[in-house]
C-alpha cells in the first residue's frame, strides 16, 4: 500500500517503514513510551527593518517593524510566526513575559487549546490591540510546527483547496507624484500583474491641521487615480486603500467621483472602520467596500457582516489572531456570502489561508512588506503572472535566516515609527 508523504508525495510501504524507524520513538497512546510533544521555549524578537521604497530613480528610505516568535519543542522542531503593523517592542514583551510562559510544557499540536488559553489570558474582556498581534504571532508558529510534525504544508492542513492563489500588487504610495505613479503602474503591469492597489487619503485626518484640507487631498487623489487608469488601460483591476484616513463625507465624495474610473474595491475608507459609517457609505456608492485587516476580535467581523457594511472581508493572519481565528472569520464571511481577501500585506503567511479554503481569495503582494520578509526569511515564493504557487515543504515552507536576524536585531527599535 502507498501513503502520502510530505507535500502529498506518494510513498511506498518500505519508505514509510524506514522513515518510522528513523524517527525518535514517542510511541502511541497504547505504547509505554507515548508522550505528546512539549513546548520548551517561546522567544519573541522585535526587529526594525531598513527598507527602500520606490521605482526607478524615485526612491525613499524608511523602516518597517515586525516581531518574530519562535516556539521550540522537546523534539528539536521549531516553529516561527510573526506579526507587524504594531509596536514591535510591546508585542515582544507581551510574548516573552506573559504569553510564552503560559504555554510552556503544553502540546503545540493542540492549537485550539493554546489559542483559547491566550485569549482568556490577554483579552478576557474583549480587549484587542497588542493582544491580537501577540496571539497571531504565536499561533502562526504553532501552525508552522504542526505542519513540520505532520509532514504537510499549512495550506494542506487547512483544506488544500488550491495550489496557487491570485495576488494584487500594492505599489501606489503617497510620495510618488502623478507621473511617477503612472510609470510605476506600467512597470508592475509589465511584470505580469493585472491587479494593482494604490493608497488614497494619505493620513488626511491625522494631518488636517498642517494645514492640509481633506477636500484638497481627495481632489488630488482623483487626479492620481485617473492618471493610473489612463496609464494601464481598462483591463487592469484597480483597488484603492485609504488606511482609515478619511471621514464619511470625504470618503463618499471620493467614491462617488471615482465611479467612472472602475475601482474593484475601496479598502478601509473611513476612520476606525466605523461600522455605521461603512454601512451608510456602502448604501450610497456602487464600488465594493473592504475592511478588516487591523481588527483583532472575531466579533468585529460579525458586526461588519451583520450590518452589511462591507462586501470584502479582510482578516490578516499576522494581525487578526493567526490562522486559528481567521479560519473562523472565513467561515462567517462564507455564511454571509461575502468575499474573502487578504489586506494588510504579508502574502507568504496569508497565502496559506486562501489556498487552504475553497472560499479563499486575493492575496496582497505589498512590495514593502515583501522586501521586509526577504531580509528575514529564505525560500519565499515569487509570483508568476500575478499568481503565487504554494510550497510543498512542511509547515510554512520558508525558514528564518538566523544569522541575518541576529544582525538585524542589533538595530535600534522603532519607538512607534515602524508602521509606515
Amino acid at each position: 500500500a502507498a501513503g502520502a508523504g510530505a507535500g502529498g508525495r506518494l510513498i511506498g510501504f518500505a519508505d514509510a517503514k524506514a522513515a518510522f524507524a528513523a524517527a525518535p520513538c514517542r510511541g502511541g497512546r497504547g505504547c509505554p513510551h507515548w508522550a505528546p510533544m512539549k513546548i520548551t521555549r517561546i522567544q519573541a524578537t522585535p526587529l526594525n527593518l531598513p527598507i527602500e521604497v520606490g521605482a526607478g530613480a524615485r526612491r525613499k528610505t524608511t523602516a518597517l517593524s515586525i516581531c518574530l516568535v519562535d516556539v521550540e519543542t522537546d523534539t528539536g522542531l521549531i516553529g516561527t510566526g510573526m506579526t507587524a503593523i504594531t509596536e514591535e517592542e510591546i508585542v515582544a514583551a507581551a510574548v516573552n513575559e506573559v504569553a510564552g510562559p503560559a504555554l510552556l510544557g503544553s502540546d503545540p499540536l493542540r492549537h485550539e487549546q493554546a489559542w483559547d488559553r491566550l485569549h482568556w489570558l490577554l483579552t478576557p474582556r474583549g480587549q484587542s490591540g497588542y493582544a491580537s498581534h501577540a496571539i497571531a504571532a504565536v499561533d502562526l508558529a504553532l501552525w508552522d510546527l504542526k505542519g513540520q510534525a505532520l509532514g504537510q504544508p499549512c495550506w494542506r492542513l487547512m483544506g488544500g483547496a488550491r495550489e496557487r492563489v491570485p495576488v494584487y500588487a500594492t505599489f501606489g504610495f503617497a510620495f510618488f507624484d502623478r507621473d511617477e505613479l503612472a510609470d510605476a503602474a506600467k512597470q508592475w503591469v509589465a511584470r505580469g500583474f493585472t491587479r494593482l492597489k494604490m493608497t488614497v487619503g494619505h493620513h488626511a485626518l491625522q494631518r488636517r491641521d498642517e494645514p492640509r484640507p481633506l477636500a484638497e487631498v481627495v481632489a488630488e487623489d482623483l487626479r492620481r487615480l485617473r492618471a493610473v487608469r489612463d496609464a494601464v488601460g481598462p483591463d487592469v483591476q484597480l483597488y484603492i486603500d485609504a488606511n482609515c484616513s478619511l471621514d464619511y463625507v470625504h470618503a463618499l465624495h471620493l467614491a462617488q467621483r471615482a465611479a467612472d474610473i472602475g475601482i474593484a474595491f475601496f479598502e478601509e475608507p473611513v476612520a476606525g472602520n466605523d461600522v455605521a459609517n461603512l454601512a451608510k457609505l456602502r448604501a450610497k456608492v456602487a464600488m465594493p467596500l473592504a475592511a478588516g485587516q487591523n481588527e483583532g476580535q472575531a466579533s468585529r467581523f460579525r458586526e461588519l457582516l451583520a450590518a452589511q457594511a462591507v462586501d470584502v472581508v479582510q482578516p490578516n493572519v499576522c494581525i487578526t489572531g493567526g490562522y486559528t481565528q481567521c479560519l473562523r472569520i472565513a467561515g462567517m464571511a462564507q455564511a454571509f456570502g461575502a468575499t474573502l481577501a487578504n489586506g494588510g500585506a504579508w502574502p507568504h503567511h496569508n497565502m496559506h489561508l486562501h489556498a487552504g479554503l475553497a472560499h479563499g481569495g486575493l492575496v496582497e503582494y505589498h512590495s514593502v512588506a515583501v522586501d521586509c520578509t526577504r531580509q528575514v526569511f529564505d525560500d519565499l515564493a515569487v509570483p508568476q503572472d500575478g499568481w503565487l504557487t504554494l510550497p510543498s515543504t512542511p509547515g510554512l515552507g520558508f525558514k528564518p535566516h538566523r544569522e541575518r536576524i541576529a544582525e538585524l536585531a542589533k538595530r535600534p527599535l522603532s519607538r512607534g515609527a515602524g508602521k509606515a
